[in-house]
């Protein structure tokens, strides 16, 4: 007599965090149902629930570690995976109990590691390590050492095991992991390790894959994307690749994110300025704009060469958009270093500010530096900055108004306001995190995923509010 098949066991994925650890959290997700997992939403129905952890700052780790508490709630097994469960390993393990903690190396074998667990089979926690030790300093010898069997894992790199958790048209793809920069606030190289680039072969046939599942726009992401190439032996690999990118049948669209302003040369921001298919659009990580604080802080530039930055852009393509981040509150931050990045946000005329307060980081230089901010100074400095932020992007988002943009369909609105009404975002708008466009006139037989070309009429805060551009009919006299 055959005995019945085991029913598949069921998993709840949980994933906090930016872009780079979604696309970590599909190829888990790919990993699993390879290995007989289902994976569904509800963490109350599953027999296990994968926490993807976001390790960067202090608010990022405390949201963590409140999402691994809520899902012990479901009864199930709790597992931790991610940047605060690699940097923190078996520390994390023991202030909490109620979670196993896995590493990147554990990502390889995850199927076999959710079996243990459910099964009740214990298992130790790792030793975080400073990952950058792992592969080689020179860059053109990393494509080498990673070819080795006991190469590090580095997540987010094997597409052929990825598996969508979302179902939108608008989909993360992995340029490279790591950073070999060495700010002195981040502690993200000990964790994520020395920066390693994937072969454009590799991108472009994720890409083709990700077209073939209903993407249209790729948002290409990693810790520093303009040091794409500088371990394949070509610092241009970005350069040659966006054209080819934006040229994969189906896609529409294709953004990058996580630019460093110090390495942005001159030919690739012409390329995201003026090349077809790519958006113009500028996520420049900043930080400050104080040129001494930045020097303090072990990075480059300031307020004239930002602005002069962005003036060049806006040459090339008026309506290029500008996201940045800045930290308030860096030790030795002084009245004057806050007055010159209002300037410059004043100046700057940028779409999109995210407003951080600084906080000290186990592994960085800055914890050890003098200085200090109380943190009540802290929270006034970012209240401060935060409120001229939201009344410089409103504005910003004025300036839009009378403008022609190109809109990527997300949400048909049509139920609730109206037929031909959809939401969806600008070439200028990241679709997480920038605002969006509310466009109205949108002709039937629409779906997600479509460009609608619009003329934007109004505004809401930072969002637009855009009428669709319906194409005259050839013939018709108008």
């Amino acid at each position: 007599m055959t005995a019945a098949p085991h029913p598949a066991r069921k998993v709840a994925v949980v994933t906090l965090g930016c872009a780079r650890n979604e696309v970590d959290s599909e190829e888990l997700a790919g990993r699993l149902a390879a290995g007989g997992y289902e994976l569904i939403d509800d963490a109350d129905a599953a027999d296990a629930v994968l926490v993807n952890t976001c390790g960067f700052i202090e608010s990022a780790k405390k949201d963590s570690v409140d999402a691994i508490l809520a899902a012990t709630d479901s009864g199930a097994p709790v597992v931790a995976v991610g940047c605060m469960a690699e940097r923190y390993g078996s520390e994390l393990a023991g202030a909490l109990p109620e979670a196993t903690v896995l590493g990147f190396d554990d990502y390889a074998e995850i199927g076999n590691r959710l079996d243990d667990v459910i099964a009740g089979r214990p298992l130790v926690p790792h030793t975080p390590r400073d990952r950058r030790t792992l592969l080689p300093i020179s860059p053109v010898q990393r494509s080498a050492a990673r070819a080795a069997v006991d190469a590090p894992a580095i997540p987010g790199h094997d597409w052929l095991r990825r598996k969508r958790l979302a179902s939108g048209p608008v989909a993360a793809l992995k340029l490279a992991s790591g950073c070999d920069r060495r700010c002195a606030f981040c502690a993200i190289p000990t964790f994520r390790g020395a920066f390693v680039s994937r072969p454009p072969a590799e991108v472009l046939g994720e890409a083709q894959w990700l077209a073939s599942q209903g993407v249209t726009e790729l948002v290409l992401v990693s810790e520093n994307s303009t040091s794409y190439g500088k371990d394949l032996g070509d610092l241009r690999s970005l350069e040659k690749l966006l054209p080819e990118l934006a040229a994969v049948e189906g896609i529409a669209r294709v953004r990058v994110a996580y630019l460093q302003p110090a390495e942005l040369r001159p030919g690739l921001l012409e390329l995201i300025a003026g090349t077809p298919g790519v958006a113009p659009y500028f996520d420049l990580s900043f930080q400050h704009s104080s040129p001494s604080l930045l020097r303090r802080m072990r990075r480059f530039g300031g307020t004239d060469d930002f602005l002069a930055l962005i003036e060049r852009a806006r040459a090339l393509a008026p309506g290029a958009g500008f996201r940045t981040n800045v930290i308030l509150g860096f030790p030795g931050e002084t009245e004057d270093d806050v007055a010159e990045l209002e300037r410059f946000l004043t100046e700057g005329r940028l779409d999109a500010v995210g407003v951080f307060g600084y906080s000290d980081e186990e592994g960085t230089e800055a914890i050890g530096l003098p200085g200090k901010l109380d943190q009540t100074e802290i929270d006034a400095r970012v209240r401060r900055i935060t409120d001229l932020v939201e009344e410089l992007t409103a504005q910003r988002a004025e300036d839009r108004v009378g403008e022609h943009v190109e809109v990527l369909l997300t949400e048909d609105l049509s139920a609730e306001e109206g037929p031909g009404v959809w939401l969806g975002h600008a070439a200028h708008q990241d679709p997480d995190a920038d605002g969006t466009t509310t466009v109205a006139g949108v002709p039937d037989g629409a779906v997600a995923g479509e460009l609608v070309p619009a003329l934007v009429v109004g505004t809401e805060g930072i969002d637009l509010v855009a009428r669709a551009v319906v194409p005259a009919v050839a013939g018709s006299g108008r």
